[in-house]
C-alpha cells in the first residue's frame, strides 16, 4: 500500500519497542488497529449471540494474518459473502434487523468486516467512527465504572489513531500521538463537564439506560438450595445510609417476596382462594422508635422492593407506583429494572395481620397431599404429647426451635440436594435424616411442620444484616446477605417472625458469620501477603462505585435544579438553566476565540530557535541568512573557525537531525538551544583579544 492509500500505516507507525522491530511498518500499524477494534468490541460479546464472537474473532485473526504475511486483501465477492453471512445470522437470531440487539450485532459485525478493505484513508475513518459509535452503544447495556474506564481507553486509542491518520507517514510515533490525543481530550474535559452539569434532562428524550444484566437474584419462587447459591455472590444488592444509629444486626430484616403456596418442591406466592373480605389484611401497627434511612437499590428485575421490616413510608420512585400489600410487601406496579434511590422510615418493633381468626388463613395451612409423610407423622406425635395437645402457636414454634437447636442439625452452604430418590420426601430427608441445610431448608421444614400442626405459616425471603463498617457513609447489603425465614400466625397477636437459622447458627443472624464460596488461588495468594488486602481493595472499589452512582448515574433533573439553588438561584427553573448555559457557553466561545487569536500571533517555535542560533553565531563572527538550514551553518562554522568550533558544528547538525531527520520531533528541544548559546559565548570570550594590564 502506498502512503496515501494505507491508513493503517498511520496508526502505529514508528513503534520503538524492540518486540515490534522485526515487523514491517504496515504490519505493525494494522495489528495496532486490530487490537484496538478487539478491545472496543470485547464488552459487547458478553450480551451478543455466540456466533457474533466467532465471526468477529475469525475476521480479525484473518486480517492479522494478511498483515503479517503481506498478502493481498480479499476481493469483493469474499466481502459480500461475509456480509451476507452476518445479515443472515442476525435475522436467524433476532428475526429482525431493527431494534437494539440486532442493530448492535450488525454494527459490531460491520466494523470487523470493514477491516478487510482498508485500502484508503476514508476506509480507516469509517472504522474510527464506527468505533466511537460502538463506545456509545456500550452504555445501552451497562454504565458501571468498570465499563466507563474500559471505554475511556478505547476513546484514547481511537483519538490516537485519528492523530496518526492525519500525520505524515512514520511521524509522529505512537507514544507522541497518544500524548497529543490525551492532551486534546483533557482540553475538552472542562467543556464536557459543563455540558453534563447544564444540559437539560428533558424526559423522555433524556435518560441513561440502566444495567439490565445486574440483579439481586431474589425471585418470586424458592426451592431448597436457591438461596444458598445466591449467598455465594458478594456483589452489592443495595446501599443504605441510616439517619442516626443503624439497627442491630439481629433486627435488620429486609422483607422481600412472601411465599405461601407449597407444591412439595417449590414455594410461590399464595393466590387467595377466598373472597377479598375474608383474606388476612396487613393491619400494620408500629410501636418502636422510627428509623429513617436512604436506600440506593441495584436493579431488581422484581416488583417487590426489599425494605426494612417494618417500613411505614412508601418509597418515592419516579414513574413507579408503590403500595403496601396484605402480606406486608412493598410492591411496585412494574419490575424495578433500574438503579433507584429513595427514602423510607421503619420501626423494628411492630405487629401486623389479623388478630382474630379468618377463613383466609386456611390458605397458609394447606400442604400438598402425599408429600413428606414421615414429617407429618412426627408433627402428629408432637401434638399427641400432653403438654402440646392444647398449646398455642408460640409454644409450638418454641418447641420446633428447641428441636432444631438440640437435634443435631448443622448449618452449611453445601448440604447437597434433597429428594433425589423420592421428590415427595425432600423435607423428610432433611428433617429426620441428614439434618444439613442452609436458611431455606430450615425455613421450609419449619413452615411444613407448623402447618402439619394446624398453625398458619409461610416463608419470607429477602436479606438479613449488612456490613458493619460503612463504605463512604453507606452500609452495604450484599447478595450474600440473602436469607429466608418463617412467619406463623398467633391469635390475638397476628403474624410473628420465626427465624429457624437463629436456632442452629445464631452467629449468622448476629452478623458474625457469612458463608462464602471457597477462595480462589488469587485470593489465597493475596491473603498470604496481606490478610486484609482484599477487604481494603473491595472497600475502595465499592466507595468509587458508590460515588460514580451518586454523582454521575443519579445526576437527574432534580439534582440539576438543586445545584442551581446552591449557586444562589431562587426557585430555579428551566429558564434559569438555559440562561446559565448560554452565559457559560458564550464565555467559553470567547475564550476559545482569544486563544486562537493568540496562537496565530505566536512565532513558530522552530523560527524562534533559529533566531536564537543565528544570534549566538554572530557572537563568534559567523553570519547567516534566514533560508539557511542548521546543517549549512555547521559547514560554515567549520570553514571559518576551524577545529576549535567543532562542538558548535556538531550541535548544529544535531539540531538539524532533530527537525529534519528520521527521528524528528514536533517541537524543538530548547535545552539544546541553551547549550549551543552557552558554547558560543565561551568561544567568543576565548577568542576575544586580551586587554593590556
Amino acid at each position: 500500500m502506498n502512503d496515501i492509500a494505507s491508513p493503517p500505516a498511520r496508526i502505529a507507525s514508528h513503534w520503538s519497542r524492540p518486540a515490534w522491530g522485526h515487523l514491517p511498518r504496515e504490519a505493525r500499524d494494522t495489528l495496532f488497529l486490530l487490537c484496538l477494534i478487539g478491545w472496543t468490541v470485547l464488552p459487547h460479546l458478553f450480551h451478543l449471540p455466540a456466533w457474533c464472537a466467532v465471526l468477529i474473532a475469525t475476521v480479525l485473526l484473518a486480517r492479522a494474518r494478511l498483515a503479517l504475511t503481506a498478502a493481498a486483501l480479499p476481493g469483493r465477492w469474499t466481502m459480500l459473502g461475509v456480509l451476507v453471512l452476518a445479515v443472515g445470522l442476525t435475522l436467524w437470531s433476532f428475526q429482525t434487523l431493527l431494534g437494539k440487539e440486532p442493530g448492535v450485532a450488525m454494527v459490531v459485525s460491520l466494523m470487523a468486516i470493514k477491516t478487510l478493505e482498508l485500502r484508503a484513508r476514508r476506509d480507516a475513518f469509517v472504522v474510527f467512527f464506527l468505533g466511537f459509535f460502538l463506545i456509545l452503544t456500550q452504555f445501552l447495556y451497562s454504565q458501571s465504572l468498570l465499563v466507563a474506564l474500559a471505554m475511556l481507553v478505547s476513546v484514547w486509542g481511537l483519538l490516537s489513531a485519528l492523530v496518526l491518520a492525519n500525520m505524515p507517514v512514520g511521524k509522529p510515533s505512537l507514544r507522541m500521538a497518544a500524548r497529543l490525543a490525551g492532551k486534546t481530550a483533557l482540553l475538552g474535559a472542562p467543556l464536557m463537564a459543563i455540558m453534563f452539569m447544564l444540559f437539560p434532562r428533558i424526559g423522555p428524550l433524556w435518560g441513561v439506560p440502566q444495567d439490565h444484566r445486574a440483579g439481586t437474584g431474589l425471585s418470586n419462587n424458592m426451592v431448597m438450595g436457591s438461596v444458598a447459591l445466591l449467598a455465594q455472590n458478594e456483589s452489592v444488592a443495595m446501599r443504605i445510609r441510616f439517619e442516626g444509629a443503624p439497627p442491630a444486626q439481629q433486627e435488620a430484616y429486609f422483607r422481600g417476596p412472601v411465599l405461601g403456596r407449597f407444591d412439595g418442591r417449590e414455594w410461590t406466592p399464595q393466590a387467595p382462594s377466598f373472597p377479598p373480605s375474608l383474606t388476612p389484611r396487613a393491619e400494620l401497627a408500629v410501636t418502636g422508635h422510627a428509623i429513617g434511612y436512604e436506600v440506593t437499590l441495584e436493579p431488581l428485575n422484581l416488583a417487590v422492593i426489599p425494605l426494612l421490616e417494618a417500613s411505614t413510608e412508601a418509597p418515592v420512585i419516579a414513574g413507579v407506583r408503590v403500595a403496601l400489600t396484605d402480606d406486608l410487601q412493598w410492591r411496585a406496579d412494574r419490575p424495578i429494572d433500574t438503579r433507584v434511590r429513595f427514602h423510607s422510615t421503619a420501626s423494628t418493633v411492630f405487629r401486623h395481620g389479623p388478630i382474630a381468626p379468618t377463613l383466609g388463613l386456611q390458605d397458609y395451612i394447606d400442604l400438598p397431599p402425599g408429600h413428606n409423610p414421615r414429617t407429618l407423622e412426627w408433627a402428629a406425635a408432637l401434638r399427641r404429647q400432653p403438654r402440646y395437645a392444647e398449646a398455642d402457636a408460640t409454644t409450638l414454634a418454641n418447641a420446633l426451635m428447641t428441636h432444631i437447636r438440640t437435634g443435631g442439625f448443622s448449618y452449611t452452604l453445601s448440604p447437597g440436594t434433597y429428594g433425589d430418590d423420592d421428590p415427595r420426601s425432600a423435607v423428610d430427608e432433611f428433617w429426620l435424616d441428614r439434618k444439613l441445610g442452609f436458611c431455606e431448608h430450615f425455613a421450609t421444614a419449619f413452615v411444613v411442620v407448623m402447618r402439619a400442626l394446624d398453625v398458619p405459616a409461610r416463608v419470607v425471603t429477602g436479606y438479613q444484616g449488612f456490613d458493619e463498617q460503612p463504605v463512604d457513609g453507606y452500609h452495604i447489603v450484599r447478595q450474600s446477605n440473602a436469607h429466608a425465614w418463617a412467619e406463623y400466625w398467633q391469635p390475638g397477636t397476628g403474624w410473628m417472625r420465626a427465624d429457624p437459622t437463629n436456632a442452629v447458627a445464631p452467629e449468622r443472624v448476629l452478623g458474625r458469620l457469612r458463608l462464602v464460596a471457597p477462595p480462589t488461588l488469587v485470593d489465597e495468594a493475596m491473603g498470604a501477603v496481606h490478610p486484609q488486602l482484599l477487604a481494603h481493595l473491595r472497600e475502595g472499589w465499592e466507595a468509587m462505585n458508590n460515588r460514580w452512582n451518586q454523582w454521575v448515574l443519579d445526576y437527574s433533573r432534580g439534582a440539576q435544579l438543586d445545584w442551581l439553588s446552591r449557586l444562589g438561584f431562587n426557585q430555579p427553573d428551566w429558564e434559569d438553566l438555559a440562561l446559565l448555559s448560554a452565559v457559560v457557553l458564550s464565555v467559553l466561545a470567547l475564550a476559545g476565540a482569544g486563544w486562537t487569536w493568540w496562537e496565530l500571533r505566536r512565532i513558530d517555535p522552530w523560527v524562534r530557535q533559529m533566531n536564537q542560533l543565528r544570534a549566538a553565531l554572530r557572537r563568534v563572527g559567523v553570519t547567516s541568512s534566514d533560508h539557511e538550514a542548521p546543517r549549512t551553518l555547521a559547514q560554515r562554522v567549520r570553514e571559518q573557525l576551524g577545529e576549535t568550533a567543532e562542538p558548535l558544528a556538531r550541535g548544529l547538525e544535531h539540531i538539524d537531525a532533530q527537525r529534519y531527520g528520521r527521528a524528528a520531533v514536533p517541537r524543538p528541544d530548547h535545552r539544546l538551544t541553551r547549550e549551543f548559546s552557552a558554547l558560543a559565548r565561551r568561544l567568543a570570550r576565548a577568542s576575544a583579544p586580551q586587554r593590556p594590564r
